[in-house]
């Protein structure tokens, strides 16, 4: 079988969301990748007996950065395929080397893959247990732009006191201060005093539980301002 390469040049991309609810999240945070380096991509997903001849002959398969580069390029299809990148992910891209490598986390949970849908592609999550994924998309012939080289880091983990401070926050102004007004308008004039432990909670409940289809979105970590250069 003859194989259609197509020639990517060197450039940025966005990945990941900064979009963290329940209903609408996905995998953050969400920064900008640099590929600082030439390379070829298959044209289409290319099936497991056809990639381990490749392989073996100095192929490798895509990372998520390449591929994404390529399909900002318009310089890769697929129909019907589901295919494995070479990406091993454990619910975030935290500590990610942000050059176009593959992120591989030492704790992985899930393989990140794309399945093509007429056409279009959406990002799936392929277990370990799962080994029936047929396709893959291969890159070659990297070719390094330029002699100077920077590694862009992402932190290793997400500022759990800001976090924190901005849940306590949205619980106090959703949650907690609402269940008092609305129990001083609307409940017994003694119910504050003797149910304040109640009001406190079911704010809290409800700040909470309000995470299911909003939040405040994150920041993006753009290579210039936001990751940490090495």
């Amino acid at each position: 079988m003859d194989v259609e390469w197509e020639t990517i040049n060197p450039g940025r991309i966005l990945l990941g969301t900064n979009n963290r609810t329940i209903l609408f999240g996905g995998i953050g945070p969400r920064h900008e990748v640099k590929i600082d380096y030439q390379f070829e991509i298959c044209k289409y997903p290319l099936k497991k007996e056809i990639c381990k001849r490749l392989l073996l002959e100095g192929c490798n398969i895509a990372s998520e950065s390449e591929w994404s580069l390529a399909l900002k390029q318009n310089k890769i299809f697929g129909n019907n395929e589901i295919e494995e990148l070479s990406d091993k992910i454990n619910n975030s891209y935290w500590g990610k080397i942000c050059d176009g490598s593959p992120f591989m986390s030492n704790d992985w949970i899930f393989r990140v893959g794309r399945e093509w849908k007429l056409g279009k592609n959406e990002i799936i999550q392929i277990s370990k247990e799962n080994d029936e994924v047929e396709y893959y998309r291969l890159v070659r012939n990297k070719q390094k732009i330029g002699s100077k080289k920077q590694i862009n880091v992402l932190p290793s983990a997400s500022d759990k006191i800001r976090i924190f401070s901005e849940e306590l926050l949205i619980c106090m102004l959703i949650g907690i201060i609402p269940s008092f007004i609305w129990a001083y308008f609307n409940a017994s004039s003694n119910y504050i005093y003797e149910g304040w432990l109640n009001l406190i909670f079911g704010g809290l409940f409800f700040g909470f539980f309000t995470i299911i289809f909003w939040r405040p979105r994150t920041k993006t970590w753009m290579i210039e301002d936001g990751l940490d250069t090495k």
